[in-house]
Parts: structure tokens; C-alpha cells; sequence
């Protein structure tokens, strides 16, 4: 059952990255308000691919919820009704979220395969929840951390609400990306606490304090990253997408956060060589430094080739598997921590 357990921790993990990247092609892509409304799209559980279908037809049935785009603006149906040969608006009343109306099938399917990412995810955390209940007696943590990961997964779904319903502030985008890396943290000690079999591990408290100051550097480059991103969306709509040059452009936390990244390299290498040089036995270091490597070659293209396409979504993408491998053998230093305690 644990094994069962892990794999469809190990699952729900995969997607919930595949989401993270999704959401990050969205953001790319500027697609992020193609569905205005929430949970439905204009209405819909299937978004429309025309605008013909979000225009006023007469002598047409419309459910409850449907939107339409009537003089740039959003109208929601009251209730089930068939229109007139001409519009009532009484029948109609404006979206009040935001004023928000324009329409473009790429963006809204975008958008929604995003929305079906984020359902799908959850199928796997459901499942593991339930085979949590019959690994109560070994160790009851699996069900409080399952059910954690459950309500982590409906408030972020309630956050990408509040994320549409404000027009993508920044703020609430940046709250977004944050709640996914802790749902991400929570999955992974899933994954450690029903790991049958663990390596040997030698427990070293400057490798564990460096590592711990390491993954607060790494969230904060997340998050000044998601500023960084917010100053490029700007400059996109200013000038058009990418007709412009951040080398002339740039804020501050650009610099901030570029001049960051030398030290985050710097202290992860010192953590590197002492991992080898005492032989601590924690080889997915290995990884993070791959993942730094992935993460200066993508930050270079964007600089200097301006925001080469694709370049952003890999850049947030490995940032993001970058704290979950640090998170990951931080619980591993934890766990060979309890293991000298122990012995």
C-alpha cells in the first residue's frame, strides 16, 4: 500500500509541474484573462472557439451563467431563459469582476487546458488521500499531510479565482506561484515519508544551514522573478510583444535579482564541493547544479536575445524543480539528522 501510495504521490507531483508550466506559457502567451470568469469560461465548461458564439442571438436559448460580449462590455444571464428577436436587459446583468471583455480563441483555449491541467492534478492527490486512510496505523502523518495537500489544492484553485476576478494583479499573481511551491513541498515529504528503503546519508549541520539558506535565496529569486515578469508583461502591451529591450528598460529588481542569481550559484557550488568533499552522500546535488546551469543559459538568452520564445516558461520551470530538488534533500539531511540523533 505505501508503494501504491508513493507512486500516485509521485504522479500528482508530475502534474502539478506540468500546471506550474502551464500556468507559465499562459503568462508567456498573455493569456491569462482568455477565461474572465471562473470556474466556466464565458460560461461554459467548453469555451467557445468563435466570437459569433459570445454575440446576442435572437430567438436563441441561453442557461444561467452564459456570457456574451455586448458594446465591449460583459453580460451574464439571469437564469434560463430564450431571447427575443432583440436584446432584453433585463434578462442580463453587467459582469461586475472586472471590465475585462475582449475575446481570443487562443488565449481562452490556452487558458483552459491550463484550468483542465489544474483538475487533472488533482485526481491523483484525491486518490492518495484515500490510501492515506489505510496507512493511519503506520504513521497517521500521511493522512494529515494528504488532507493538507487537498485543501492546499482548493485554496490555490480559489486563488487563480481571485487572480481573473482582479485582472492578473501582480500580487495575487506572485501569491499564486508561491502556494504552488508549497503544495509542491508537501507532495515531496509525502514522497520521503513513504520511501521504503533510505540511502546512507552523513549529517553535517553547515551543509544543512547552508542548504537552508540556499532554498530561501532560491524563493526569493522566485519571486523577484514574478516582478521581473510583471515589468515585461507591461512593456509587452506598451510596445508590442518583445519590440522592445530590457537592457534599456530595465527596474531595479531586474538588477536585484540578476546580481542575486552570482550568489545563489556561489553558495550552491560551496555546497556542492562539500557534499563531495565529505562524502555526505547527497548525489541530487548533482541536479541542482544542473538546474543552475539551465537557469544562466536561459537567463542569458532572455537578456541578450531578448525573450527568445519559450524562454521564460523554462526559465520559471526549472526555478521551481530547482527548490523542490533543494526541499527534497533538505528532508533527506532531516532525515539522516534523526538517524544520528538515534543512533
Amino acid at each position: 500500500m505505501k508503494q501504491r501510495f508513493r507512486t500516485t504521490a509521485k504522479i500528482a507531483l508530475v502534474l502539478v509541474y506540468l500546471v506550474i508550466a502551464a500556468g507559465a506559457i499562459v503568462r508567456m502567451t498573455g493569456s491569462g484573462m482568455g477565461c474572465p470568469d471562473w470556474p466556466k469560461c464565458f460560461g461554459y465548461y467548453i469555451p467557445p472557439t468563435e466570437i459569433e458564439q459570445l454575440q446576442f442571438k435572437p430567438n436563441h436559448v441561453y442557461n444561467k451563467g452564459v456570457v456574451i460580449i455586448l458594446d465591449e462590455s460583459l453580460k451574464v444571464a439571469k437564469s434560463d431563459f430564450t431571447s427575443n428577436s432583440k436584446i432584453d436587459l433585463t434578462n442580463w446583468d453587467d459582469y461586475s469582476e472586472h471590465d475585462y471583455a475582449i475575446f481570443n480563441p487562443v488565449h481562452t483555449w490556452v487558458e483552459y487546458i491550463n484550468r483542465l491541467l489544474g483538475a487533472l492534478s488533482g485526481v491523483p492527490i484525491l486518490i492518495f488521500t484515500i490510501l492515506s486512510l489505510w496507512l493511519w496505523k503506520d504513521k497517521k502523518r500521511f493522512l494529515l499531510l494528504s488532507l493538507l495537500v487537498v485543501f492546499g489544492m482548493g485554496f490555490q484553485a480559489w486563488l487563480g479565482k481571485t487572480v481573473v476576478d482582479s485582472n492578473l494583479a501582480p500580487f495575487k499573481i506572485t501569491t499564486h506561484m508561491v502556494m504552488a511551491l508549497v503544495i509542491v513541498a508537501l507532495i515531496l515529504y509525502l514522497i520521503l515519508l513513504s520511501k521504503q528503503r533510505f540511502k546512507s546519508y552523513t549529517y553535517d549541520q553547515n551543509f544543512k544551514n547552508g542548504l537552508v539558506i540556499a532554498i530561501a535565496f532560491s524563493l526569493i529569486q522566485i519571486v523577484l522573478g514574478t516582478q521581473v515578469r510583471q515589468f515585461v508583461d507591461v512593456q509587452n502591451k506598451l510596445f508590442g510583444y518583445f519590440n522592445w529591450n530590457i537592457t534599456s528598460a530595465a527596474p531595479m529588481v531586474f538588477y536585484i535579482h540578476r546580481s542575486l542569481s552570482i550568489v545563489v550559484l556561489v553558495l550552491n557550488l560551496w555546497l556542492f564541493y562539500r557534499n563531495r568533499k565529505f562524502n555526505l552522500g547527497f548525489k541530487k546535488y548533482t541536479l541542482v547544479i544542473l538546474c543552475l546551469g539551465l537557469e544562466i543559459i536561459t537567463g542569458i538568452a532572455m537578456y541578450y536575445f531578448n525573450f527568445p520564445f519559450s524562454s521564460q516558461p523554462i526559465h520559471l520551470l526549472i526555478a521551481t524543480i530547482l527548490i523542490g530538488i533543494q526541499f527534497y534533500i533538505f528532508l533527506e539531511v532531516k532525515h539522516a539528522q534523526l538517524q544520528l540523533k538515534h543512533s
